[in-house]
């Protein structure tokens, strides 16, 4: 085994964004609803070790989500969205 295949990477992937006060987030509690920047057409991030690298759709097969990979991430976007 190559030292590159030896090195583990973390997957995430981001569906959307919302900016909350403090006190909303404190009383949320199970069954609660965080409404998300996005819409369910568009693309979701993938992040490896917490930095973009993919955009992706999502599928579901079988009663798995999984992500397809549409193109590279553009950091600069992913970055403006944070604000």
């Amino acid at each position: 085994m190559s030292q590159i295949e030896a090195v583990d990477v973390e997957i995430s992937v981001v569906l959307g964004r919302c900016v909350l006060p403090m006190n909303q987030l404190l009383k949320m509690g199970r069954g609660a609803v965080i409404p998300l920047d996005t819409s369910e057409q568009d693309e979701v991030w993938i992040l490896a070790n917490n930095h973009p690298v993919a955009r992706g759709e999502i599928m579901i097969h079988d009663d798995r989500i999984n992500i397809t990979v549409t193109r590279a991430a553009d950091v600069y976007d992913f970055m403006a969205g944070a604000a």
